[in-house]
């Protein structure tokens, strides 16, 4: 392919069961997912950092069950009753809310009026007790649903993502380039989309192709990882 011409045209960004990777890092958490009709009341809460795949499997659930997937902070600007009467609802991000008392006010809302009627998964980088909640009633259903772990990536999911990312971007890579990113690069898929994203427009720019030489000027001009 040609690739002297820089469109601003986005890679191809799948977030299929197909395309997720399994790890050591990520296997219980997909086995949860999957195996949602035994989740306890139907709630789960799917905890990890940023970058550990919390969008992905929430779109693999959302794929399997219909789910109507929203930001935890838009629950205010929505209508509950109607959200609630959906199969299924993803709230992502759902740390975001602690302290705000009309954001924390409409998800206790939204879980009582799921309550038994549909299934409900709800995202956030650390477990209900770190999210600053100011109403009691809030934070003791959110401690009392199930949760399940992800763990910041290994190695070997690392190396799977990065391979597919540049695959996405059509970008032929040299075989010591992924191992030399895994040594010198922040453990985030976060940050490995953001790092072949940053390759690829300098690529273009620069007329060459993407190289390790390349990327550790990148990463050098970013600081330390």
């Amino acid at each position: 392919m040609n690739r002297q011409l820089a469109f601003d045209i986005p890679p191809l960004s799948a977030l299929r069961r197909a395309d997720f990777f399994a790890s050591p890092a990520n296997a219980e958490a997909l086995a949860v997912i999957e195996d949602w009709p035994r989740w306890p009341n139907g709630r789960m809460l799917l905890v990890g950092p940023e970058g550990t795949g919390k969008t992905h499997l929430a779109h693999i659930w959302a794929d399997q069950t219909g789910a109507e997937a929203v930001a935890a902070t838009d629950l205010p600007l929505l209508d509950l009753p109607s959200l609630a009467a959906t199969r299924a609802v993803v709230i992502e991000d759902a740390h975001r809310i602690g302290g705000n008392r009309a954001m924390e006010t409409a998800l206790f809302h939204l879980y009582n009026l799921i309550r038994g009627k549909a299934r409900l998964l709800i995202t956030a980088t650390t477990p209900p007790r770190d999210w600053g909640m100011i109403l009691p009633d809030l934070q003791s259903r959110m401690q009392a649903t199930g949760l399940t772990h992800l763990n910041p990536p290994d190695d070997a999911l690392l190396s799977a993502v990065l391979v597919k990312l540049f695959a996405d971007r059509q970008i032929k890579v040299p075989p010591n380039l992924i191992t030399y990113l895994l040594q010198h690069m922040d453990r985030s898929i976060a940050v490995a989309r953001d790092l072949v994203a940053a390759l690829d427009a300098r690529s273009l720019a620069e007329h060459r192709p993407v190289s390790r030489a390349m990327a550790a000027d990148l990463l050098d001009r970013a600081g330390p990882q």
